[in-house]
């Protein structure tokens, strides 16, 4: 170090030379006894990485213990207008392919499950996630792969004359009591390798089972004839059309701000209302259109109660459900985790923390619930959650000064975003409102063929902003045409870039084709199994600086404190707070201190500290 006196004119009758030697060793003495504190805080953490040192419970209260003291401002920070169309869309978004899904388990369950099962299910995962869960902004509900789950169960067990829904009720049991197991033992700590490179290939997986509904809903039109299977394929397509111009024209020029705002915001659901009513004009209104099944309000949709006899099954078929628990819930803890990493990804400013020990524990309480109402699993959704993250989106213009070609224009950048529970449970009770009787008329009304278009619309979205599409398309431009801002063109073996590709088609391709057999429910454990090819397989080939490029940590440091950080990255006084992103980007923003800049960033760090925990342990044993 170089003392300033040093260059002063006089220092030398001002301070002896053996006074600045004394002091540089006292430097050096605290620079050491800093580093010695580091390699303990490393030694120490290690030593937990063990799983027999594992602290049990220590994730879940970790998790209460960060989260705790935001509770208030979760609710008061909802006084925003972004919560508004935030709530009306993941409504739509959330309740229009939930009811696809149950139209599709309602022919394939022999009407086991039926509109009022899959609201209710809805329901349940919105109340109790939007009021008790670490991460509110994540939307809960029926997905594809538990649509497939279910009536590939129920394939295997109805021959075997085994009562469905006791079986199913014991599924969930099982389940809630791994879930619970894995939430005890701190398991969420594997998050830490999850990386956009399997995140990538499971919402490439889940955008096509949108696309594959859709079809299949439309071939279902010809039950009625011709005519009726024509005009649903063309409503269907009339519905991807509108909606995916509406959020064309809200990310484009068009306009002034707050109308492209509002048809951003509200396109979807005012194009669903409007191909409702379309199908009622002229000659159209002759034609038989398919609509959704409906049931009795607030009731089953067989002949049942709300409460599943768990106990009219043989005991060998309560053990023969837990081969299939075992599966669920390999198939729940990556599903809703993804669905949770996506939902706070980096692209995303957050500055609440996240805990996903303890949302792993509600999980597990809801599949339990779940499974003795006799209603579908509900979980995370793709790409429901990450689209209720960006509603909640705040932006703001800044313009493009430091750049001369770009001088005088603007551009949209995200400043925060609005973090609160009120949007997730305002939905849930539009749902519930749904059950009653004039909402289920209404429901009645929309023909099948808006349905399979509102699953068009969700696959094409999904596709839209998928890694692995994004680097078909990359590898697939003019490379004299491909802009030198692209991160891709950094990756000097081009070859790297198709192999990196390849191997998550190969891994979409896999899990897609095992859904389409008898061993359907199986499908997790594969992209499972690309975890550990990504983290410590594909390093073997790839350098990192490559992988550096083609794949990075789903969510940011601050978000993934929860688990212990990224894999290789070391939380702690490195970390840049809740945004994800450097100082720089932060004072772009223009974000007030106290907020997510430096000041936000040191609160956090020291709310740790103030609990007794060092940020590399949270979630540790």
């Amino acid at each position: 170090m170089i003392w300033p006196w040093e260059f002063a004119s006089g220092s030398r009758n001002s301070i002896s030379g053996l006074e600045v030697e004394k002091c540089r060793q006292t430097d050096s003495q605290d620079a050491l006894s800093r580093e010695n504190t580091r390699q303990t805080n490393r030694s120490s953490a290690s030593k937990y990485d063990k799983w027999w040192k594992t602290k049990l419970f220590a994730g879940m209260i970790n998790d209460v213990r960060r989260r705790a003291p935001f509770y208030w401002s979760d609710w008061k920070d909802a006084w925003d207008y972004r919560v508004v169309p935030a709530t009306v869309y993941m409504y739509f978004a959330n309740i229009l392919p939930a009811l696809a899904f149950s139209l599709d388990m309602f022919a394939k369950t022999d009407q086991s499950f039926g509109v009022n099962e899959v609201l209710l299910a809805s329901v349940l995962g919105a109340v109790v996630f939007s009021i008790a869960a670490a991460q509110p902004l994540v939307i809960v509900g029926v997905t594809g792969p538990i649509t497939v789950f279910n009536y590939t169960v129920y394939d295997i067990i109805t021959p075997r004359g085994t009562n469905y829904f006791a079986f199913m009720c014991w599924i969930g049991l099982w389940s809630m009591v791994m879930h619970w197991g894995l939430a005890i033992t701190n398991s969420c700590n594997g998050l830490k390798y999850v990386t956009r490179f399997s995140c990538d290939i499971f919402g490439f997986y889940v955008a096509f089972i949108y696309l594959q509904k859709g079809i299949q809903v439309l071939t279902r039109q010809w039950e009625a004839n011709d005519a009726s299977a024509y005009l649903s394929i063309a409503i269907a397509l009339l519905v991807l059309m509108v909606a995916y111009i509406c959020g064309v024209i809200g990310e484009s020029s068009l306009f002034q701000r707050h109308i492209r705002k509002f048809i951003e915001d509200y396109g979807t659901p005012l194009t669903v209302i409007f191909f409702t009513g379309f199908v009622h004009i002229g000659k159209m209104r002759s034609i038989d259109l398919l609509t959704l099944p409906i049931s009795k309000a607030f009731y089953p949709t067989t002949d049942r109660g709300w409460f599943i006899h768990f106990w009219d099954i043989s005991v060998g078929d309560v053990f023969l459900a837990i081969p299939f628990a075992i599966l669920l819930t390999i198939l729940f803890y990556f599903d809703h985790n993804v669905s949770s990493l996506i939902a706070q990804g980096t692209e995303f400013p957050l500055r609440k923390p996240a805990g996903f020990h303890w949302d792993i524990f509600l999980l597990g309480l809801t599949t339990g619930v779940a499974g003795l109402l006799g209603i579908p699993f509900p979980n995370g959704l793709i790409p429901q959650a990450p689209f209720h993250t960006n509603a909640l989106c705040v932006t703001r213009t800044i313009s493009d000064t430091d750049d001369e070609s770009n001088k005088g224009h603007t551009r949209r950048v995200v400043d925060h975003v609005v973090e609160q529970r009120v949007s997730n449970l305002a939905q849930g009770l539009l749902t519930l409102g749904t059950m009653t009787g004039p909402l289920l008329i209404v429901i009645h009304l929309i023909p099948q063929a808006v349905l399979a278009g509102l699953f068009f619309v969700m696959g094409v979205q999904a596709l839209q902003g998928n890694g692995i599409t994004l680097k078909m398309l990359f590898l697939a431009r003019d490379r004299h045409l491909t802009s030198r801002s692209d991160p891709l063109t950094r990756v000097e073996r081009r070859p790297a870039i198709w192999a990196f590709v390849a191997l998550e088609l190969v891994g979409f391709g896999a899990t897609f084709a095992i859904t389409q057999t008898i061993a359907a429910i199986g499908f997790p454990v594969f992209i499972l199994l690309y975890v550990p090819l990504r983290t410590w397989v594909m390093p073997r080939w790839f350098s990192a600086e490559e992988l550096g490029v083609l794949d990075q940590p789903t969510a940011s440091p601050f978000t993934m404190e929860s688990v212990g950080g990224n894999h290789g990255e070391v939380v702690g006084e490195g970390s840049t707070g809740g945004s994800g992103v450097d100082e720089s980007d932060e004072v772009e923003r223009g974000e007030a201190v106290g907020g997510g800049g430096r000041e936000g960033s040191r609160r956090r760090r020291s709310f740790g500290r103030e609990e007794g925990v060092e940020l590399e342990d949270l979630g540790k044993g």
